[in-house]
């Protein structure tokens, strides 16, 4: 039995935040959940789909984020209860139906999930998605801790209930990828059918009953407001005359210095779980008799605009600061020597920082960027395309897209010059086309290609652009942890019941009339595809078809078979130069490949211009 379906309440286990906010939605009832995966929130969707299968829980990943907070919705509104997860950015694409579905409610508890990603470990941006609260008119929590993470995720169905909307759960990536003690609660019973009952005065939102509905909105929202003021994840530690207000992982390092600092006497810490609405009532009577207050936040100044508001609207004239060239920054994560260090400063309270170690005789340690791993189709596939055009003479721009594939953006393969967003490849070529001379090809993987590509590339058609685009099918959602996606076989994940989409008939049902699929794995005859796709006029596709290499290791499809450089090498380099595989070193002068790394791909092989590298079995 899956350990988060364990029927022990009190029960002490080590957990992920992200398996303890699973494990708190399986406390409170869930029955629906979808997803599309991205982290810092897979691991939640990764366990959830782990217990679907030896429970009554439905799970799905769905094609993109709007899709799966609309099935979501469709779930909610027949009166079970549903969790819809995504990263931050995953949010913009729900958007569209989160502003709406707030106007509609639910009438199952629902929770979205938005986990943000400060200092962008793993994300195009470092949004702030408080601000959805207040833009949608939705609730949102924030825990600060693992334990309340799952704690607050019970509170968080039970209170969409009450107010019979959605609940914006907001996460960072401290507190997703975290490790701490958790005690289990009791896990409620799971409702996994209900009924849908027709009401379309109230669910078919046309302008006239969009207007009623957003009045109901704003009860709602009044009646949050009641519910925050009273609500046990706004508190308050301490009573001195200085004030500090945070949310989040910054409520543990501001605890923490306050105790480092020895200044708990002279500290009142108000803590904001609940953050929209913000606990008006709460954060007034907090600010009245204190000296000076200090917001500590993450991120944009979200608590702090609204506490300065909520002063000025009182007359109060104390000084509250946190956003500032002086203090905290709006960019990356925050850390605890930071937050002591800006606390002491601050609050002008003697503090000298502890002496760091000298280490100015210690060599610097070499830099390590994010690659392609060894073995990687797309490596096979950035050179084939980078060849094939270097043979015709052509100068090509390549958008590129959100996964694995991204990291081809680095020398040498410096494949990737334009990236907005996830299906942006697509959407990007279609106007570099248009207003350069220069070909096109773009770059996107097989899970984002259905989830954001496929309607660009019907614009492509429609408006008869001239560019190629390079599906990288490599059997499964990578980047984030080998998650499924419509184009894959689901026996590699153990699991029957499922259909099966064809990239291949997707495009050509599109109208794309040059479509070529290649192995890239067979160099030069991926190159010579590929220099047809580049003279054809017009919208050509190419898939580029080939494993994951960590995927298939792990399903024991993959017979490597180890290569090594023999004494015929030249020391051209070219295998370093050209591709670049981390499988590769350098011992003095001499190139070597590393057994243990090496995945037996041959591109390397192939590519070398004496045929110096071989099979390691070959010299024995």
């Amino acid at each position: 039995m899956h350990k988060l379906l364990t029927e022990s309440p009190g029960e002490k286990m080590i957990l992920l935040g992200n398996e303890a906010i699973a494990r708190g939605a399986i406390e409170a009832g869930v029955a629906f959940a979808t997803t599309y995966p991205g982290t810092p929130s897979s691991e939640i969707s990764l366990n959830l789909f782990e217990m679907s299968q030896e429970s009554d829980i439905y799970f799905e990943y769905s094609t993109n984020e709007k899709v799966a907070l609309e099935v979501a919705a469709g779930a909610a509104n027949s009166g079970v209860r549903t969790l819809c997860m995504m990263k931050h950015v995953g949010l913009n694409v729900a958007a569209d139906p989160l502003m709406t579905l707030a106007y509609v409610g639910v009438k199952g508890g629902m929770v979205i999930l938005t986990a943000d990603d400060p200092f962008m470990f793993s994300s195009q941006n470092e949004q702030d998605n408080r601000y959805y609260g207040k833009l949608s008119g939705l609730s949102v929590l924030e825990p600060s801790s693992v334990q309340e993470a799952k704690d607050m995720m019970v509170y968080a169905f039970d209170l969409s209930e009450r107010l019979q909307e959605p609940v914006l759960f907001r996460t960072t990536t401290r507190v997703n990828h975290s490790t701490a003690v958790v005690t289990l609660g009791t896990i409620r019973k799971r409702i996994i059918k209900g009924d849908f009952k027709k009401d379309p005065m109230n669910y078919v939102t046309v302008p006239a009953v969009s207007r009623k509905l957003h009045v109901k909105l704003l009860k709602n929202m009044a009646a949050a407001q009641e519910i925050a003021e009273k609500c046990e994840y706004n508190f308050i530690r301490g009573s001195g005359a200085w004030g500090i207000i945070c949310n989040g992982v910054s409520y543990n390092y501001a605890a923490d210095a306050v105790k480092d600092l020895n200044i708990t006497d002279k500290v009142s810490i108000l803590r904001i779980g609940f953050s929209y609405p913000m606990p008006k009532a709460v954060i007034t009577a907090f600010l009245k008799g204190k000296e000076k207050i200090l917001v500590i936040e993450e991120g944009e100044p979200y608590m702090e605009e609204a506490v300065k508001a909520f002063a000025q609207e009182q007359g109060f004239t104390l000084p509250i600061n946190g956003k500032s060239n002086e203090l905290f920054s709006r960019l990356y994560e925050f850390d605890p020597a930071m937050v002591r260090q800006q606390i002491a400063s601050y609050f002008a309270v003697p503090y000298t920082p502890p002496l760091l170690p000298d280490i100015s005789d210690v060599p610097e340690l070499p830099q390590r960027p994010p690659n392609l791993c060894a073995g990687c189709s797309h490596r096979a596939t950035f050179y084939a395309v980078k060849k094939a055009a270097r043979e015709q003479g052509t100068e090509i721009i390549c958008p590129t897209d959100i996964g694995c594939y991204t990291l081809g953006f680095l020398p040498p393969l410096s494949v990737g010059d334009f990236l907005i967003c996830m299906g942006s490849s697509v959407s990007t070529s279609c106007g570099f086309s248009k207003v350069t001379d220069k070909k096109v090809v773009s770059f996107i993987g097989d899970s984002t290609f259905f989830h954001s590509g496929i309607t660009g590339l019907i614009n492509a058609v429609f408006n008869n652009h001239n560019f190629t685009l390079v599906i990288l099918d490599n059997g499964t959602t990578a980047m984030t942890g080998h998650q499924p996606n419509p184009g894959v076989d689901m026996g590699d994940f153990s699991r029957s019941g499922y259909g099966r989409v064809s990239i291949e008939e997707v495009v050509k049902g599109i109208g794309v009339s040059h479509i070529t699929v290649i192995k890239p794995y067979r160099v030069r005859k991926s190159i010579e595809a590929i220099k047809e796709a580049l003279n054809y006029q017009g919208v050509s596709v190419i898939i580029s078809q080939e494993m994951c290499t960590l995927f298939a290791k792990s399903l024991k499809k993959l017979k490597p078979r180890a290569f090594h450089v023999s004494d015929k090498c030249k020391n051209h380099r070219d295998c370093i130069k050209e591709i670049a595989c981390p499988a590769f070193y350098l011992e003095g002068e001499k190139v070597k490949i590393d057994p243990v790394a090496c995945a037996g791909c041959t591109v390397c092989a192939q590519i070398c211009p004496e045929n110096a590298i071989v099979p390691l079995k070959s010299e024995k």
